[in-house]
């Protein structure tokens, strides 16, 4: 795989071959990955995989019209041929006068910070196939699991390179490691399956095997049995591994170019009070170690701590220069970038703050509601804030966790939901959305 510098270097020179060709302004990306990953079932070795890749993607601009392409081709006369082929493109596209880079004033500037991103400490395939067979032997060893869909080990590393025509030439690398295990409880039809992974960007942040091993297998032995439920309105509290979605949908109808399309939720609501004054959603970009950590978004704006949700209101939309445009707003960061294609937009590092009670005394005055574990189904509609999806989980009778429920639908709106949610104080820093328990009051819940 090519280090951060080489792929730095093929960027600026793919910009100044399309700058040569004809350009009026370019950016190109460079982005590289290593993955390697050992998978173990029933104490045997079932998978060794490792993959690598690495691609380049040009944009270029000639007046207002711009075209994008990328390949897997580092080579000068592959470059040189994809910077032509950009430019010529270019010349026959449409117009669109929102289209353009980001100016250098708004560009990241500066020593890069330390954000902690690169372990150098790799483990070898030996180490990732004992790390696999732990987790899955502590699966297996839960009382009442039967059989076993495995336990996995992976590691990996990435590189990201941009340069823009307006001076920017910024890249870094980044690590990851992971440990996942899936079991089978019970027997015959009565069998139930569930999960359990962790991931990290240093190793020494990994929970231990046993630990993720220990929680897939339980997880899937507290699933046996479950019984539906009576349709009716129900206090609905999420657990935190799912609870994230809430907050993601948020972050998606937050999209400045959502907004522009007139295809979020949220238009005509920015001056609501969408939630409880007192939660208050945050992002950072520069938190050490974390998941989507980054100095500087797609489009080499400098990023920053921010406050999303505050007073119970949001803060404004998450803009790239596109959608910044055709809004009038500032850009905020927020651009996002495949190989390929133009810039999106994407927050990094969010949590909602912790409320002031535990899950237990969260749950304590509910006589009857449901504790949603697992969700699925794709009934979200961003456009409305619909929300309708497949759930499992678990009865809450007199204020505790009684029984598992499945076969049952959860529905309400978007706007509704946030107005009725409540968090509790557990709030745990490891994935790229954190959010503690969450409570939400009135939600339909339809069963039997």
């Amino acid at each position: 795989m090519i280090d951060k510098e080489t792929a730095l270097a093929r960027c600026q020179e793919l910009v100044a071959l399309a700058q040569k060709t004809g350009a009026d302004a370019a950016d190109a990306v460079a982005r590289a990955n290593a993955s390697e990953s050992v998978s173990m079932r029933l104490g045997r070795l079932e998978e060794v995989e490792r993959s690598e890749s690495e691609e380049i993607g040009l944009r270029v601009f000639v007046g207002k019209r711009s075209a994008s392409i990328h390949t897997s081709d580092f080579a000068p006369e592959g470059l040189k041929a994809l910077a032509e082929r950009a430019v010529q493109m270019a010349r026959h596209a449409p117009e669109d006068r929102h289209a353009g880079l980001a100016p250098a004033d708004a560009q990241f500037t500066g020593d890069m910070p330390d954000l902690e991103l690169d372990d150098p400490d790799q483990p070898d395939p030996a180490a990732l196939r004992e790390a696999a067979l732990a987790t899955e032997e502590a699966a297996r060893a839960v009382a009442g699991v039967t059989n076993s869909n495995g336990g996995s080990a992976g590691a990996s590393r990435a590189v990201v390179a941009l340069a823009t025509s307006t001076g920017f030439a910024r890249g870094y690398a980044g690590s990851g490691f992971s440990l996942s295990a899936s079991v089978v409880a019970g027997e015959g039809s009565s069998m139930q399956t569930d999960h359990a992974s962790r991931g990290a960007r240093f190793l020494a942040d990994l929970p231990a095997p046993e630990t993720v091993g220990s929680e897939a297998g339980r997880r899937a032995v507290e699933r046996l049995n479950p019984k539906s439920i009576p349709s009716s309105k129900l206090p609905v509290v999420f657990e935190p591994r799912i609870a994230g979605g809430l907050v993601g949908h948020l972050l998606g109808a937050m999209s400045a170019p959502a907004i522009a399309r007139k295809a979020s939720f949220l238009l005509g609501h920015e001056a609501d009070e969408l939630f409880d004054p007192a939660i208050r959603i945050v992002e950072d970009p520069l938190r050490k170690r974390g998941q989507r950590s980054r100095p500087f978004d797609g489009e080499g704006v400098r990023t920053g701590p921010r406050e999303l949700v505050r007073g119970g209101r949001v803060t404004g939309w998450l803009t790239n220069v596109s959608s910044a445009d055709q809004l009038g707003l500032e850009l905020t960061g927020h651009a996002s970038r495949g190989g390929g294609g133009s810039p999106g937009v994407s927050a990094s590092n969010v949590h909602m703050e912790p409320g002031a009670v535990s899950p237990e005394a969260l749950m304590a005055d509910i006589e009857d509601g449901l504790y949603v574990t697992s969700l699925f189904g794709q009934g979200v509609n961003t456009v409305t804030g619909d929300y309708s999806r497949g759930a499992t989980g678990f009865r809450i009778r007199q204020g505790q966790i009684a029984e598992p429920v499945a076969e049952i639908t959860i529905a309400g709106t978007l706007l509704e939901m946030y107005r009725a949610l409540t968090p509790a104080d557990d709030l745990e820093m490891h994935r790229s959305i954190n959010v503690p328990t969450l409570r939400v009051d009135g939600m339909m819940v339809a069963g039997e």
